[in-house]
């Protein structure tokens, strides 16, 4: 039976990916970097958006157990149309941008970076769920060390949580791998610890070893990543996947950064309520 719903649909994709071949992989991952361009777009033009041959388009289809192309994007349009319509008009608004666009001139870059990044954002918040949130933040205020391990485009976002996670008193560490001891440092995280790794396409075969390695040890994981297709998903107890067009010569950190940002306020809170809790329960027992 293919899958029913969207959810189903990343489940399966992900699950069935290792055994495809190159073309329908490559498929898998305009499938769910871009699903709104498959949601919208003639089989024709979502394959050469893909850059592959309509047949294959429909081969995928089949793959996943569908009669068809169509009978696939309708998945994908039940999850469009599910999406709040502020999200809808946001969209809108991106293409709208794209078009009106000067195709020149010292602004033009600004604009689509800024385009680029609302839509980011928008894909953020609409995918990132606050039952994720709340097991992300029990991990990182119970753990006895957090261990932040990011390489290449990912090392900016690891710098900043070590950083800020350190200003909330957490005891922190920035596995940066210098003199080529991230092996050691690695196999040193205990179980009582947490391992905070982020890494995108092309993901960094170092921060995808470390993963495996804790989570072999009971080490909790919690990852940022592109999609549900991320080497790293597997090893994760906490994954948040934001998106990420790998088609982009230069892909964006703010989608990333914003998370990060977000989960470093929000354990602050917890932590802050939590010593509430305990000042209001050595009052009451005093009194």
């Amino acid at each position: 039976m293919p899958a029913a719903n969207y959810d189903e649909l990343k489940a399966t994709i992900s699950a069935r990916y290792p055994t495809m071949s190159k073309q329908l992989q490559a498929i898998a991952r305009f499938a769910l970097e871009r699903p709104n361009d498959l949601a919208l777009g003639t089989v024709a033009v979502t394959a050469e958006a893909a850059g592959v041959q309509p047949s294959a388009m429909v081969r995928f289809a089949h793959a996943l157990g569908f009669g068809g192309f169509s009978q696939m994007q309708r998945i994908f349009r039940g999850r469009l149309v599910e999406r709040s319509a502020s999200y809808r008009e946001r969209i809108e608004q991106i293409r709208l941008g794209h078009r009106n666009a000067a195709l020149d001139g010292p602004k033009a870059a600004l604009h689509q970076a800024v385009t680029d990044a609302i839509g980011e954002l928008g894909h953020l918040e609409e995918e990132v769920t606050a039952a994720q949130f709340q097991a992300a933040i029990r991990l990182l205020a119970r753990a006895s060390r957090v261990h932040v391990l990011a390489q290449r485009r990912a090392f900016p976002v690891a710098c900043y949580l070590a950083y800020a996670l350190g200003q909330l008193e957490l005891t922190t560490h920035l596995l940066d791998g210098v003199g080529g001891m991230l092996g050691e440092a690695v196999r040193a995280i205990t179980p009582g610890e947490v391992l905070f790794a982020i890494s995108f396409r092309n993901y960094s075969p170092e921060v995808i070893a470390a993963a495996n390695a804790c989570h072999a040890r009971r080490v909790p994981v919690i990852a940022i990543t592109d999609s549900s297709l991320s080497p790293l998903k597997a090893a994760a107890r906490v994954c948040f996947e934001l998106g990420d067009d790998s088609t982009r010569p230069f892909r964006s950190l703010v989608a990333p950064l914003c998370l990060a940002q977000t989960l470093v306020v929000s354990t602050g809170h917890h932590l802050a309520g939590s010593v509430e809790k305990r000042r209001n329960g050595t009052t009451r027992a005093a009194a």
